[in-house]
């Protein structure tokens, strides 16, 4: 997936937070919004233990996945 065209997928994504923040989004929305890549994204959701599998649907819980980067983050 390229950014750009998921920006384009998802081109009221800042309007949606600013209203109500979402708990559970799938890996294309949180790729936006992280501004980062699937692979990236995945790796740092399972790291986060903030991986939810439902059948045959991946979301990620982003108060674990914030949680997580909080407790993690350089102070550089």
């Amino acid at each position: 997936w390229n950014i750009k065209l998921l920006r384009l997928k998802f081109p009221n994504w800042k309007k949606i937070l600013a209203k109500k923040k979402k708990r559970y989004v799938g890996y294309e929305e949180g790729m936006v919004l992280y501004s980062m890549g699937k692979i990236s994204f995945r790796k740092l959701a399972q790291d986060a233990h903030a991986l939810l599998r439902i059948k045959k649907i991946a979301i990620v819980d982003l108060d674990m996945l914030d949680d997580y980067l909080e407790q993690h983050r350089s102070n550089n």
